[in-house]
């Protein structure tokens, strides 16, 4: 699979989620929320988020979002954090089989973009039938050390 950047391969450990079921939205403000954290620290504020203990504020979509106390407009996109925290997780692992600490790991490069449209209809009265297509969404996490 082609990433959206190049980096050392001998610095850096990349995990891929393809095609997954979640919100491309949610996924592009939870990608800015953690680029650049550690990643016991992206952990913990993606397990906050699945918790509903803590929002994620918006940057991107965030027209007629409810206000959360403190941070203006946000949500607790549990889905999208559920699924970032499996790439995360598979980052990791892709680290530590290269020989690297993955505590010492810091998120350098993170994007979340629309995937396959997987196409689908809905039967409607009088033999007509819509549209029912499936979105979905692309992840990748390229995670390096730390010096």
């Amino acid at each position: 699979m082609k990433y959206s950047t190049d980096v050392d391969q001998d610095k850096t450990a990349k995990a891929y989620g393809y095609e997954l079921h979640c919100s491309r939205k949610d996924s592009m403000n939870l990608v800015y929320a953690i680029r650049g954290m550690k990643t016991e620290q992206a952990k913990k504020y993606l397990q906050g988020i699945i918790d509903i203990k803590r929002p994620l504020p918006s940057i991107f979509h965030k027209r007629k979002l409810a206000h959360q106390k403190g941070i203006g407009p946000g949500s607790f996109p549990q889905k999208a954090a559920r699924y970032m925290l499996k790439v995360l997780a598979n980052a990791e692992n892709n680290a530590e089989y290269k020989g690297f600490n993955p505590e010492d790991m810091k998120i350098t490069h993170a994007s979340a973009y629309g995937g396959r449209i997987t196409k689908g209809i809905m039967p409607r009265a009088q033999g007509r039938a819509t549209d029912k297509n499936t979105r979905t969404t692309n992840i990748e996490i390229i995670i390096e050390e730390v010096d």
